[in-house]
């Protein structure tokens, strides 16, 4: 099975179709099992947890094509972690947005079976901060490495230093998001060039790249920027549509 990275940004009825080859995997591996319906965890950390993970629920059962999904919504809090009841017995882990470090936090204690559950066959879909935290070395919100400026700050605060913290381990390159959007393309150069992270993809706002044994694939209205270590910098270049 496939883990499934969306840069952000989808969160309309039009962008569903972005989620349909995450569904697609979960019905399949229900059928495996024996079950007519997928079941599948949805689970939010943002600061609006109920309403987000409502809110991606609802993308995922627009997605659908085959039977119904059933839904098992978690809304968690910041600083209590998400247990592993959360994603008891599913044929699907979708993971929302929010802060970062929080989403990964509250993710942290369930990182050893979230692994265990992908190797197993169970497809993992991330979202924004959700697709961070996949990787194996995750990019905090940090704005600035060695105290140079590197993404878009306030002008009048001073930004966090970026630093990275152990991720999930789906992928082993790091991933940012809201690429193009928000101007995070140069951030993600920074950290490969200053050795922070050894390579990383960047994925734009309603676009998702999915990561198979078979390879790579985008989905969606942007690009994904594949940012690798090279003689004297670094080497950018885009996987589109």
């Amino acid at each position: 099975m496939s883990v499934h990275l969306i840069g952000g940004g989808a969160t309309t009825s039009a962008d569903a179709p972005l989620y349909a080859p995450f569904v697609a995997e979960a019905a399949l591996r229900a059928g495996h099992a024996g079950r007519a319906r997928p079941r599948v965890a949805v689970i939010s950390l943002h600061p609006e947890a109920e309403e987000k993970a409502a809110a991606l629920g609802e993308l995922l059962a627009e997605a659908a094509t085959g039977p119904a999904i059933e839904l098992h919504l978690t809304a968690g809090r910041r600083g209590e972690p998400i247990e592993l009841g959360a994603l008891g017995d599913v044929d699907g882990i979708a993971v929302g947005g929010g802060v970062v470090e929080d989403v990964r936090a509250g993710l942290e204690p369930v990182f050893g079976e979230l692994r265990r559950l992908v190797a197993g066959g169970v497809p993992y879909l991330g979202v924004s901060a959700g697709a961070m935290i996949a990787a194996e070395g995750s990019l905090g919100g940090g704005s600035r490495i060695g105290g140079v400026v590197v993404s878009p700050e306030d002008p009048d605060e001073a930004g966090d230093e970026l630093e990275i913290e152990p991720g999930i381990g789906l992928v082993d390159v790091a991933i940012e998001v809201h690429v193009a959007e928000r101007g995070m393309l140069s951030r993600l150069v920074a950290a490969v060039e200053s050795g922070l992270v050894a390579g990383g993809l960047g994925i734009d706002e309603r676009t998702a790249l999915i990561v198979s044994d078979g390879g790579l694939r985008v989905e969606g209205k942007g690009s994904v920027w594949r940012v690798l270590p090279a003689e004297g910098g670094v080497l950018v270049s885009t996987i589109g549509t």
